[in-house]
């Protein structure tokens, strides 16, 4: 993520700020333009963006609920920005502790959406694709509610985020007894990601045997997958193969680990491009490590180009989190295979991952994943 400057006045803004506080001005994110504007009021509802060039634009509609300060086009027949139209169920917001979780959601959303269009990933919502779009249902528990427990997952295009993993506590306590070293909104919402790239991209893309080849058969049974991985079954040298242990449950589960940990290594080292970060390390008797974050993630020619970022980037910052009593910033460790991994992820998301020359008609099916 990048920090951006308010066009009126040349204050630091960051990707969440909704008012330049130095000189006052709105401010509203452009998704078309990737740059977060400085706005100016219009008659009917319109905004003069300073960012890009005066157009006119229109805030999203769920701006009306303090929730988003995306933007659309002021002509444009859309009402909701690029990343609210995916929204298919949003919080009961008669319950007055949902406007404050639903707008966290909606935070680590925009996050995503943010890297998936510097990515050019095909965003294809229910208006237009009812059936398997990416859509999101943000869903609460019912009070003293005796039915099935809501999960996050993700079920044919559908992301499903249990509304009370907005609730910090909440989230920490479920971190702990699931042994998790990271669990975060905007982890959630990557990690589902992938599942639904994963069908548009390897199952509907023609690459399943490529995939195979590297992640195995997800063909597997699931349901006994999963089981047997949380009755302690994973295998003891999963970090020689595995970005994480979960994902050593499931192909699918390794695929959407890998795809979520490739985002935020692209977030995080185009954050460290942004504020000039640069690293030289010179351990004692160790191999100087030096890095110079000049390149743009998005648009990085190889997984060798930012994993040689990566790594030292991680480790200063690790150590930084240490020095003040804070868990790891990125408490992974990355081996060759898990390495190779993210290979494919960003081959695939580049285009340059090919399809399987021979591989047969594929038919759609709808699968339940969920962490």
């Amino acid at each position: 993520m990048r920090v951006f400057t308010c066009q009126a006045c040349g204050q630091l803004l960051y990707f969440e700020n909704v008012r330049c506080e130095r000189c006052g001005h709105l401010l509203g994110y452009l998704p078309d333009w990737a740059t977060m504007s400085a706005i100016e009021p219009l008659p009917n509802d319109r905004w003069s963006t300073l960012g890009a060039n005066s157009q006119q634009y229109r805030f999203c509609k769920n701006n009306e609920f303090g929730i988003c300060n995306w933007m659309v086009p002021a002509d444009s027949e859309e009402i909701f920005c690029a990343a609210c139209r995916h929204n298919k169920t949003i919080p009961d917001l008669s319950l007055p502790e949902n406007a404050q979780r639903w707008r966290k959601l909606e935070a680590a959303k925009r996050r995503l959406f943010y890297t998936l269009l510097r990515l050019r990933l095909p965003l294809v919502n229910r208006v237009d694709d009812p059936v398997h779009a990416l859509a999101f249902d943000f869903l609460a528990q019912a009070p003293n509610a005796h039915g099935q427990r809501i999960m996050t997952g993700h079920d044919n295009g559908v992301i499903t985020l249990a509304v009370k993993e907005a609730d910090d506590a909440e989230r920490e306590k479920i971190r702990m007894q699931m042994g998790e070293p990271y669990r975060t909104l905007l982890g959630h919402f990557r990690h589902e990601s992938g599942h639904y790239f994963w069908d548009v991209l390897v199952r509907d893309g023609g690459r399943l045997k490529s995939f195979r080849a590297l992640f195995g058969d997800e063909q597997q049974d699931y349901a006994a997958a999963l089981s047997s991985y949380y009755a302690a079954d994973q295998p003891l040298d999963w970090r020689q193969n595995f970005v994480s242990a979960y994902a050593s449950s499931h192909p699918w589960e390794d695929f959407s680990e890998t795809w979520a940990h490739y985002l935020h290594i692209v977030d995080a080292l185009e954050t460290a491009q942004s504020f000039g970060v640069s690293v030289q390390a010179r351990p004692w008797r160790m191999t100087e490590q030096k890095a110079a974050f000049d390149f743009d993630p998005h648009e990085a020619g190889d997984i060798d180009q930012l994993i040689s970022a990566w790594l030292p980037l991680s480790f200063a910052v690790n150590s930084l989190n240490r020095s003040m009593g804070q868990p790891d910033f990125y408490p992974f460790l990355l081996s060759p295979v898990a390495i190779s991994k993210l290979g494919y992820v960003h081959a695939l998301i580049h285009g340059q991952q090919p399809s399987d020359q021979l591989e047969p008609t594929l038919h759609l099916q709808t699968v339940t994943v969920s962490v």
